[in-house]
């Protein structure tokens, strides 16, 4: 069942949980119902929720998600290099051999999560669109929210 979040001419944007919102975000779930799903292929954002029509396609992710998984993977490969390389020296092959496929696993798995709480935070905090009001930093100038202007039109 979709959850309405009231707001108040006085409190601004409705307030929404974002830890919960970031939470499903992470898990590849709607921010608003936690059931439907934010994915349509590995990182292609869904137009809609499947079960509560939450519209998905107003986040503006861009590059935060590579630039926080770059960030998280980065201190889990390196220092692991590190204590590595202190306690067992090993050769340069075996270093190459564990580090590389680890941080390509960790990269792959964790860009869509990261994407995914990123929509939760921004959906959470009424961005880009999901707090009812066009985003007219967004959009091409002529385009409202929802409409979509062709190119060459006046």
């Amino acid at each position: 069942m979709p959850v309405t979040y009231s707001t108040s001419a006085a409190a601004g944007p409705a307030l929404r949980p974002l830890g919960l919102a970031m939470r499903r975000g992470a898990r590849l779930r709607c921010p608003r119902c936690g059931e439907g799903h934010i994915y349509r292929a590995y990182l292609k954002v869904r137009p809609f929720c499947e079960v509560c029509a939450l519209e998905l396609q107003l986040q503006r992710a861009d590059d935060a998600p590579p630039y926080f998984t770059i960030l998280i993977v980065g201190h889990i490969v390196i220092p692991g290099m590190l204590i590595l390389q202190q306690q067992a020296d090993p050769p340069s092959w075996l270093q190459y051999a564990i580090w590389l496929p680890l941080a390509f696993l960790l990269t792959f798995i964790l860009l869509p999560r990261v994407k995914g709480a990123l929509i939760g935070f921004q959906w959470a905090r009424a961005m880009h669109g999901f707090g009812g009001e066009p985003d007219a930093l967004a959009m091409p100038a002529g385009e409202t929210a929802g409409q979509r202007v062709p190119p060459g039109a006046p």
